[in-house]
């Protein structure tokens, strides 16, 4: 019995000895510099991520009918976001900005008038017509759907700060693969 009590204490002094440490400590760094080379390389992506969602574009899906019949509700486009950073937002251009009334969402409306234009606006539930100037640094939106689009013609014009990217192409449905068309309203101009 003491025979193997003093094996025990000899196997007990072997594994606690100095190579066993320096094993441990080899595997830990080991274990730790994998970890922290993930969690690095998950954050430079996540960055760069971020950076070309938010300065280049990407894909959205649309919901709602404001657009109908150009874009219909669950339809997936391409974004693009450096024309509103170098102000290459144009009149007929379907923007994606953030709702004025709700920052928490954001709109897809197309864009009848830039800053300066006279707008001849008339509200769904007006039998008359009015005028309305785009201020500086504001841009007037409305839905190709005009019975059924809450756009500028509600909560006026939109500013240029709003305007998150701007949408040029259609994925899905493949039906409709390809270049968004222009408006079904003809081509509205300030003044019309």
């Amino acid at each position: 019995m003491r025979g193997n009590t003093q094996n025990l204490v000899d196997f007990y002094e072997v594994v606690q000895g100095p190579w066993w440490q320096s094993l441990h400590r080899t595997m830990l760094r080991g274990i730790l510099g994998k970890t922290f080379r993930l969690v690095g390389y998950t954050i430079q992506y996540a960055c760069i991520a971020h950076c070309t969602f938010e300065y280049v574009g990407g894909v959205v899906m649309c919901s709602g009918p404001s657009m109908e019949p150009t874009i219909q509700n669950s339809d997936i486009v391409c974004a693009e976001n450096l024309s509103r950073h170098f102000y290459g937002i144009q009149r007929g251009d379907i923007v994606i900005a953030k709702s004025p009334s709700d920052p928490k969402s954001n709109i897809c409306k197309r864009v009848i008038g830039l800053e300066g234009d006279k707008i001849l606006t008339s509200h769904p539930s007006d039998f008359f017509k009015s005028h309305n100037y785009v201020p500086t640094g504001h841009v007037w939106l409305e839905g190709d759907n005009l019975q059924n689009s809450t756009d500028s013609r509600y909560y006026g014009p939109v500013p240029y700060g709003l305007i998150r990217g701007r949408i040029f192409f259609k994925i899905w449905p493949l039906s409709d693969f390809g270049f968004l068309r222009d408006s079904p309203n003809g081509h509205r101009s300030p003044g019309d």
